[in-house]
């Protein structure tokens, strides 16, 4: 896997989780879990034995999903995961003959970093993306945004202390790809097979991450009169007012009104428009990629879906 496609998959999923099996029996039955919650990524930690068993468990059962190891500290351990069919690999801090013997055999390697030395000796490995372990221990967001300030290629997957409720602080920074952690996969609901509870979890944690919201509405209105019309309507009953210089009467961010019945739509936001088309997508619900629209450096910022609803088409937009 190249590291374009290794990144991608990365912000698309937005969280990693890192996973403990001390049971490799129940490897698929734990990816079900992770897939069916929305989370089609694992990291399976090498602290515990059997993680070379539990990775070719997983990809033999989902091989699209992005299954790597974690805590590969050794040369021996990385050719382990690799055989295995790891697609990535993990450390907690940066062994530059660890991270080669992984790049020379063509595995995307991501170490850990907590200070702008580690983060040098990343990019003279040729890495572009490192973990930063531990997060909320070394310092959380603050410091990470600091200590990135110098290295503007340098992304970023924040793990250690990162949870449903920081999240999306963390996910706020767009040098932030994705954050690790465990909390969607609590050693107590593995040990006891509560795989239910897990995807309970995951599904959680993915519409917190995705945060939907309307932004606005788009309503029909043919012709200028009736346009205007509607505009002092909506004003007069509720206080909002017609945008200035806007001729489509955007009002206080809320309703826009166009005179063509094929443009009536609702704007839903959120923070990262491509990886909620991912995850909309694997939810069933075909996108017009065709029309998707994007800013300068590529990023994408809106999405509409195929189908209309009650009438309407559905933008998703970026959230600003």
């Amino acid at each position: 896997m190249n590291n374009k496609k290794y990144l991608e998959q990365l912000e698309c999923t937005g969280i990693v989780p890192v996973i403990k099996l001390e049971n490799t029996a129940n490897a698929v039955k734990l990816a079900k879990a992770l897939y069916e919650g929305g989370i089609h990524c694992a990291e399976v930690t090498f602290r515990a034995e059997g993680a070379d068993k539990v990775i070719a468990d997983m990809v033999k059962a989902y091989p699209d999903m992005l299954v790597g190891a974690g805590t590969v500290l050794t040369t021996e351990q990385c050719d382990r995961a690799i055989d295995a069919g790891a697609k990535f690999c993990v450390a907690p801090g940066l062994h530059p003959k660890v991270v080669q013997h992984c790049l020379d055999r063509g595995v995307p390697f991501t170490p850990g970093v907590a200070n702008g030395s580690q983060i040098e000796q990343a990019m003279e490995l040729g890495l572009d993306f490192v973990k930063f372990f531990p997060a909320e221990q070394a310092g959380g967001l603050p410091y990470i945004k600091a200590i990135s300030a110098p290295y503007s290629s340098m992304k970023f997957m924040p793990t250690g202390g990162v949870n449903e409720k920081n999240l999306n602080t963390y996910l706020s920074f767009k040098k932030v790809i994705c954050c690790g952690g465990s909390w969607i996969v609590p050693d107590s609901l593995v040990r006891e097979g509560e795989w239910n509870k897990i995807t309970a979890l995951c599904r959680s944690a993915v519409g917190k991450m995705l945060d939907f919201s309307i932004q606005h509405i788009g309503i029909n209105c043919f012709g200028e009169k009736v346009q205007q019309e509607t505009i002092d309507k909506f004003s007069g009953l509720f206080g909002w007012r017609q945008g200035p210089d806007d001729s489509r009467g955007f009002m206080d961010l809320f309703i826009e009104e166009y005179d063509s019945p094929e443009k009536g739509h609702i704007a839903i936001q959120t923070s990262n428009v491509r990886r909620a088309a991912f995850h909309l997508k694997n939810w069933g619900f075909a996108l017009e990629m065709s029309d998707a629209g994007y800013d300068e450096s590529g990023r994408m910022t809106c999405v509409y879906l195929k189908r209309k609803y009650a009438g309407f088409k559905v933008c998703v937009v970026e959230k600003k």
